[in-house]
This record gives structure tokens, C-alpha cells and sequence, in this order.
């Protein structure tokens, strides 16, 4: 029963961590990364796709990106979607694929983009420590209803302790990597 409680923090931790490196994998840094445009909706037949159903995107070098589209009907759409995007990016055309530069960020721009991320990273912290409160709440049930010990509540109570100080760490550490490369000229 403890095991249980503490096996669905740690996944649902896990989650919230792998959430959050979602989100910042689509955070625009200095290099061209393909899930940059993994947001981006394209109109297709009169239905919004997601611009990876439609196209491949490749980095061509470090501040390129490469859309091959399967369907060259629709090259006029995606360049249309990609502009209208708030990523701040304007493709060419080359009426076979789409070639998408990155322009270096300024200055301003990085700290600006830090301040997402730092905010981002406060929102996993946050759910983390939520899922802590609810194995915890979870625990006190079960010592209520005299289904464990004392002891056993206060053990269960310090491995879930530890399992939030590593999923934390990792949260931290997941900031540290984007904000390094959110400042990489």
C-alpha cells in the first residue's frame, strides 16, 4: 500500500519533469533545433495539423532549419503558418522546401526568454511538491484508518521527501542546461 502511493508519486514526478523539458525544448534558443516548430498548426484540408504530420523538419546547420513538405500544394500554408507563429520567424521558399533562418536573439530577448523558462521550471517545482502534499495527504489516510504505523508514516513520509529533493534536482538542473544555452552568443 505505501509502496503503491510512493510508485504513483514518483511516476506522476516523473511526468511533471518530462513535462517541463517538453516545454522548454520549444522555447526558441540560439540554435536551430526541428522541435522548435513542433507547436505550429497548419490549415490542411480545413482542419488545423500539426506542421510534423505534413513535413519534415531537419536542422541544416546550427542556425537553419529545413522543411521538406510532403505535399508541395501546401508550401504556401506552411510558410504562411510559420510566419503568423510568434517565434518571430521568417521562412523562404525555394518551391520544393522551406528553409526557415534563425536570427541571433538580443540581448533583451534572452533575458526575456530566461524569465519563461525560470517560470516554467517554478511550475514543475510547484507540481512536484503538489504530488509530495497529495502522497503525504494520501499517508495520513491510511495511518487515520490504523492501516500502518506511526513509523511506518513517518519512513514513507521521508522517502517521499527524498524522491521530491532528486525530481526538484532534476528540475534545477533541466533550468541550468536551457538557461546556459539560452545565453550561448
Amino acid at each position: 500500500m505505501i509502496n503503491e502511493i510512493k510508485n504513483d508519486a514518483k511516476d506522476r514526478m516523473a511526468k511533471s519533469v518530462e513535462s517541463l523539458k517538453t516545454q522548454m525544448s520549444k522555447i526558441r534558443t540560439g540554435r536551430a533545433h526541428p522541435s522548435l516548430l513542433d507547436g505550429i498548426q497548419v490549415e490542411y484540408y480545413g482542419a488545423a495539423t500539426p506542421l510534423k504530420q505534413l513535413a519534415n523538419v531537419v536542422a541544416e546547420d546550427a542556425r537553419t532549419l529545413s522543411i521538406s513538405i510532403f505535399d508541395r500544394s501546401m508550401i504556401q500554408a506552411v510558410e504562411k503558418a510559420i510566419l503568423t507563429s510568434d517565434l518571430g520567424l521568417n521562412p523562404s521558399s525555394n518551391g520544393q522546401t522551406l528553409r526557415v533562418p534563425l536570427p541571433p536573439l538580443t540581448e533583451e530577448r534572452r533575458r526575456d526568454l530566461t524569465k519563461i523558462v525560470r517560470a516554467e521550471a517554478e511550475g514543475a517545482r510547484v507540481a512536484v511538491r503538489n504530488i509530495r502534499r497529495d502522497a503525504n495527504a494520501d499517508l495520513k489516510a491510511l495511518l487515520k484508518d490504523k492501516e500502518i504505523s506511526e513509523d511506518d508514516d513517518r519512513r514513507a513520509q521521508e522517502e517521499i521527501q527524498k524522491l521530491t529533493d532528486s525530481f526538484i534536482k532534476l528540475v534545477d538542473e533541466a533550468l541550468a542546461l536551457k538557461e546556459k544555452e539560452l545565453m550561448e552568443i
